[in-house]
């Protein structure tokens, strides 16, 4: 049965489902290494450096499936072209950066496990770093939604109908 439900999930699906982690799952893994870092336990330090990790590599599929469900959506109705154009070149952008966080992480906690001098050096860079790239995955986030949740939009608004029209700021009454 499992397995069935499964055959039918398409990649458009999967990116459904994965594109939260990187984003959800980074804030939670930062404020952990943050956490660790006020506290001075490397234990916390490193569960934190392992769950950025970890939201590196989930970003990977994340940004992989969106193709499938940009052709999914493009052809909807009150679906914009230049929303999905400006989700796809700014999640370009993040899942490199995040990658190269996944990296500095997986450095920091080499350098903790060899007793490395850089180690707390790194993992400030990597917090810092690691709150901008959440700051641009929070965007790409945002510009997602407004593919589909149109009310999340500056310039366009749901009807009742589900048809679109462009806001009426006038106060004519």
């Amino acid at each position: 049965m499992i397995a069935k439900k499964l055959k039918i999930m398409t990649a458009g699906h999967m990116h459904l489902i994965l594109n939260h982690f990187p984003i959800v799952g980074l804030i939670v893994g930062l404020g952990v290494l943050a956490y660790g870092m006020f506290s001075k336990s490397l234990d916390i330090k490193k569960v934190g450096l392992g769950v950025i990790v970890v939201m590196a590599l989930i970003a990977i599929p994340a940004y992989l499936t969106g193709e499938e469900a940009e052709e999914l959506v493009e052809h909807l109705p009150g679906i914009s072209d230049h929303d999905i154009h400006e989700h796809e070149e700014l999640a370009e952008k993040a899942v490199i950066m995040m990658a190269i966080l996944g990296s500095m992480a997986l450095f920091a906690l080499y350098a903790f496990w060899k007793k490395m001098k850089v180690a707390k050096t790194m993992t400030m860079i990597t917090l810092v770093f690691g709150l901008i790239t959440f700051g641009v995955f929070a965007k790409v986030g945002n510009l997602g939604g407004k593919i589909r949740h149109t009310e999340l939009s500056d310039e366009k608004t749901p009807t009742t109908q589900g048809v679109l029209r462009q806001d009426d700021d006038d106060d004519d009454d």
